[in-house]
């Protein structure tokens, strides 16, 4: 079933992984994404890696679990391995600390909980130059 999904969308060849230690939320991520992309779901970092070898994603949706458990470096290892890929991390807020660090480490995003189907394609089109993210100019006023 494909939900509000745009016809230049679903046949363009975007690959994202969903690495995350939740099956649930893998499995729901991966629903809510594989209309308009190529989207495999990945239990961890090695098999991402291994994955990666074969078909090299455009974007990787990361738990932040999974970085609290291996340390903020592995978006570094990430990068090294997996050159070119954007890294969106997927936390219970944007004010997770963790969620945090990894921005100032080098992830191109916070994807924050809840998720739902609107929130997570509009982050996800956005690092993917699909939609330019939302911005209020601003003007500055000249007192007299």
């Amino acid at each position: 079933m494909q939900i509000g999904v745009e016809t230049s969308r679903a046949i363009e060849n975007k690959r994202i992984f969903v690495v995350d230690d939740d099956e649930i939320i893998r499995a729901a991520l991966q629903f809510m994404l594989h209309d308009e992309n190529e989207t495999h779901e990945v239990p961890g970092l090695q098999p991402a890696f291994a994955k990666a070898a074969e078909s090299k994603p455009d974007l990787i949706l990361l738990a932040v679990s999974i970085v609290q458990g291996e340390g903020v470096s592995v978006l570094s290892q990430i990068r090294e391995r997996i050159p070119g890929a954007k890294i969106l991390v997927v936390a219970d807020s944007a004010k997770d600390e963790i969620a945090r660090q990894c921005l100032a480490s080098g992830a191109h995003g916070v994807l924050a909980k809840p998720l739902t189907i609107e929130s997570v394609r509009e982050k996800v089109d956005v690092l993917l130059g699909r939609r330019v993210g939302f911005a209020i100019p601003l003007t500055v006023l000249k007192t007299p």
